[in-house]
């Protein structure tokens, strides 16, 4: 069994779809939702990296079962990389729509809307401990477009798809070229090594 330490039920979706085509077979993937008496993770780093361990090592320690976490988030070039590893909690609300009004807000005027995402994947057993990363290239559109995807999705055209958001793709040509598919792509190599 491997845990994924989310409570995110979109989040855990896409993640069994990247793995049903990444190959993790035999292995049992579940999320937090199994242990509702379980605190929440804490994430409180500085880097997607640190998050990321953190709340790997927190499940871990708790369950003692093999645990991946991930962190991942927006990184938008002419506000400095933010919101960053703050996405989530861009603002007091920390929903998506608030988050994506305040990035609109700050975006407007500005010419340069290149921006990534990108996530960090940390895989902790008993046999020790893993991380791997991945990113999406693109920009920030001027308006939501699209129904599908979660959080920043309907703001971000992806380099791989212009003219398209991340919201406008089917799941599966998300997962394709997403930051959290680049990621999990790799857990089956470290899975390999500490599973």
């Amino acid at each position: 069994m491997l845990v994924v330490a989310t409570t995110n039920p979109h989040k855990l979706d896409e993640i069994h779809a990247i793995l049903a085509q990444a190959g993790l077979p035999g292995v049992e993937v579940v999320g937090l939702d199994r242990w509702p008496d379980l605190p929440e993770p804490p994430e409180d780093g500085d880097t997607f990296q640190a998050n990321a361990l953190q709340k790997a090592r927190f499940v871990h320690q708790r369950l003692g079962l093999p645990v991946v976490a991930d962190d991942s988030g927006l990184e938008v070039d002419a506000l400095g990389g933010a919101p960053g590893v703050r996405s989530k909690r861009y603002t007091p609300q920390a929903t998506a729509d608030s988050n994506n009004t305040r990035l609109l807000r700050e975006l407007l005027g500005v010419e340069d809307r290149s921006a990534r995402f990108r996530c960090v994947l940390a895989l902790v057993t008993d046999r020790g401990e893993a991380t791997a990363d991945g990113s999406c290239e693109g920009c920030i559109t001027s308006s939501p477009r699209g129904a599908g995807g979660f959080g920043y999705d309907p703001l971000f055209e992806p380099r791989d798809h212009p003219g398209r958001t991340l919201a406008e793709l089917s799941p599966d040509q998300k997962n394709a070229i997403s930051h959290r598919g680049r990621a999990f792509r790799q857990l089956p190599a470290l899975w390999a090594r500490l599973g």
